[in-house]
């Protein structure tokens, strides 16, 4: 049995990338919710108009989309 189980540098390499890739999609995703939630909340004391919830919608789908998701 081989005691060398150490990933080699292009494996270590390859696991980076994919994680920096997974880290900018999930902070991708995080924005494109904060904008769907701020089109959706609607503070009891203040009048919203109908059209925060298309606009919270298409901003997210915006963001989603220039980043390729």
């Amino acid at each position: 049995m081989a005691d060398n189980d150490t990933p080699g540098p292009a494996a270590v390499s390859g696991v980076d990338t994919r994680l920096s890739r997974l880290e900018a999609q999930v902070a991708t995703l995080a924005e494109a919710v904060r904008a769907l939630a701020r089109g959706l909340e609607a503070v009891p004391s203040q009048e919203t108009s109908p059209q925060e919830p298309a606009r919270g919608a298409r901003l997210a789908h915006e963001i989603l989309l220039a980043k390729g998701l």
